[in-house]
């Protein structure tokens, strides 16, 4: 009897441990479009030091390709001390560039609370993953010009509304990494946007604060003489123009994700590779049975990407008039998700650019 009890007493002694040891590991919940890169970085912790440690701690909740699963809850391995103590001139440099804020709006009296919207507030940049990269990310159409026009249920959906949440969105992620960021469309009231269906409005206007022209011609020479502007600014510095748009072909194409370069920019076309492959990855891990047949080509022709003089990426994010398509834009987790694998395909990229 009295060994009985004894082997009981440790098998509940290695119970406990085991349940405090799991309870010690930080939780975090998957969202949707996340990888272990994106989780692990999201949460300051480098995927070249903690990936292996975290795809052990969580082999039993990972998919065959060890994937994530949007909703679950995946543990964080912990943070390894450094071996040796910062000096004080060492710890004051590192909290200076921790904290230090990356523009995102320049001389714009919209305020970065306002651009990302009450319910999440200007992002702090918590990594230094993009520290040095500078981004102009222009949505298409604004203010007077709604865009393509998709018919959802009763409710119509407009391509500038769309493109513009995914846009706030991606500004947001690249800033959390450290990167100076300029927002070529802003709304002064829409912020990022949960809803499925975004109302239509036509307050937007273009950085930093100039009235939108009805003119496509004239829209995007304004648009790109501001890039243009600001690109002089940042000379020597890694910069790039990413234009977001929304597709609007025959209602029943069902259409991938597009992504376009200059024929005669081969760092455009290496920027467009570069995101091309993590959406290429991450259908395949979310979608085995359905082949993505999104690509990369040139199109010389398009404004933005001929005129600009930072490298440029021209991207059709999908279909609005296709009911499949509008799937992708009406959930916002979907729109999240979208933010989230270009900024991996622009980390990749950033990477490589030596």
């Amino acid at each position: 009897m009295p060994l009985r009890i004894a082997t009981l007493f440790l098998l509940c002694c290695l119970l406990s441990a085991q349940a405090f040891a799991q309870a010690a590991y930080r939780r975090v919940k998957a969202r949707n479009g996340d990888g272990v890169e994106t989780l692990l970085l999201r949460h300051g912790l480098s995927p070249g030091r903690y990936g292996a440690a975290f795809r052990q701690l969580n082999k039993k909740n990972l998919t065959r390709r060890n994937g994530l699963i949007t909703g679950r809850t995946y543990l964080l391995p912990r943070p390894v001390a450094a071996r040796k103590a910062p000096t004080r001139a060492r710890t004051a440099r590192t909290a200076t560039a921790a904290t230090a804020a990356p523009e995102v709006l320049g001389k714009n009296p919209i305020s970065k609370a306002v651009l990302f919207g009450p319910r999440y507030g200007a992002p702090a940049a918590r990594y230094g993953t993009l520290r040095g990269a500078v981004y102009y990310l222009s949505s298409g159409h604004g203010g007077p010009d709604p865009g393509a026009i998709g018919k959802y249920g009763s409710f119509q959906l407009a391509e500038d509304e769309y493109a513009y949440d995914v846009t706030v969105r991606l500004a947001r992620v690249l800033l959390e990494h450290g990167a100076t960021v300029y927002v070529m469309v802003q709304d002064p009231n829409d912020g990022i946007r949960d809803a499925n269906v975004l109302p239509m409005d036509y307050d937007e206007v273009q950085h930093p604060n100039k009235r939108i022209p009805l003119s496509q011609v004239q829209r995007l020479r304004q648009r790109i003489a501001e890039v243009n502007r600001l690109h002089g600014r940042h000379k020597g510095a890694y910069q790039r123009l990413l234009a977001l748009h929304v597709d609007s072909r025959s209602e029943g194409q069902n259409i991938d994700v597009f992504f376009y370069h200059h024929a005669n920019s081969p760092t455009g076309e290496r920027l467009a590779r570069s995101i091309h492959q993590v959406f290429t990855t991450r259908y395949k891990r979310a979608q085995p049975n359905r082949p993505y047949s999104g690509n990369v080509s040139e199109r010389s022709n398009l404004y933005e990407v001929r005129n600009s003089h930072a490298p440029a990426v021209f991207m059709e994010l999908g279909n609005i008039r296709n009911q499949k398509d509008q799937r992708r834009f009406v959930v916002p987790d979907n729109r999240q998700a979208l933010a989230n694998w270009i900024c991996e395909g622009l980390i990749a990229d950033y990477r490589s650019k030596k």
